[in-house]
């Protein structure tokens, strides 16, 4: 009877796992829909036994699940949107890396971010995506291609202290979406996490790049800000706060990304200020071990020129 009742404890406060040891609090965070799949034989077993109190404990959790993700589940129809934007890391081992492009495209996006570019993958996208998207910039491994034209564009410096060699995942753009109308568009690849046998789910370098992140989206003056990128993580991890807090999330937890072969989590996402994202979806897989996601989004009424 314990368990069912703490499960249902940690689908409600899941903030109340801690920390340590070994980072525990952010992993249940990231497979938190999982907690539901014990529900079912606990359920069972307790039906089998005829435990009164064991089903009531058992269906409390179940209630508490349903509450917090059944509405994932459900169809739901974006509305009204302004802008759309594929978010795809597109692996550095893609094989084939115009097919890809091809896919990426057929979506019909207005914005494409991709991570994990190659020097040698670039070229085939950049001819594969020229004619749909004419504007675009690359800054290391990440890159923005767009149907609108980039006003300004720069490195966005998300390195970890003690990261080496060349590192250079983090871009701004300032995309023109009308005359009077411009999006300040971040594209990140924060640092991939570890589950280690001694230190257990290791995000140091992910916590501190999204830490860095955090600081220049509370720093920019734009009132309208997308940001989309790998992120390594679930928006209910803790770890990405820094982001999170910052901006809009939206709430379908079952569009898992990652990995392609049994997606077990979103850990690629777009997020927005100014602007909300209305809808998002995993697109079918390229040559890449994540799904690429589609997000839709309605940008608040804030018209201006600039960086608005």
């Amino acid at each position: 009877m314990a368990l069912p009742l703490l499960i249902a404890l940690v689908l409600l406060f899941p903030s109340l796992v801690p920390g340590t040891p070994g980072n525990v609090g952010g992993l249940t965070e990231n497979f938190l829909p999982w907690l539901g799949v014990p529900v079912v034989p606990l359920l069972a077993t307790a039906a089998l036994r005829r435990s009164a109190s064991a089903l009531t404990a058992g269906g409390a959790a179940a209630v508490v699940w349903v509450a917090q993700f059944a509405p994932s589940l459900l169809p739901r129809d974006p509305g009204a949107h302004d802008l759309t934007v594929v978010q795809h890391n597109v692996s550095d081992e893609n094989e084939d890396p115009a097919a890809t492009a091809r896919a990426l495209a057929g979506a019909g996006p207005h914005l494409l971010a991709l991570q994990e570019l190659t020097q040698a993958a670039l070229p085939v996208y950049e001819a594969a995506l020229r004619s749909r998207y004419p504007h675009h910039v690359v800054v290391g491994t990440v890159g923005l291609w767009s149907r609108y034209p980039l006003t300004e564009q720069a490195a966005a410096d998300i390195r970890p202290e003690g990261v080496p060699g060349d590192w250079n995942r983090g871009l701004r753009a300032v995309v023109r979406v009308g005359p009077e109308r411009a999006v300040a568009v971040y594209v990140a690849h924060l640092p991939s996490v570890r589950i280690r046998p001694a230190g257990g789910f290791d995000t140091r370098w992910r916590d501190e790049s999204a830490g860095l992140l955090g600081e220049k989206l509370a720093g920019d003056e734009s009132s309208t800000v997308i940001l989309a990128g790998d992120l390594n993580g679930t928006t209910r991890d803790r770890g990405l706060a820094p982001l999170t807090s910052q901006l809009h999330v939206p709430d379908e937890d079952f569009e898992f990304s990652w990995p392609t072969a049994f997606p077990v989590a979103r850990i690629d996402q777009v997020l927005a200020r100014g602007a909300t994202v209305t809808g998002i979806r995993t697109l079918p897989g390229t040559g890449s071990d994540h799904l690429p996601v589609l997000a839709h989004i309605k940008l608040q009424d804030r018209p201006g020129g600039g960086g608005s």
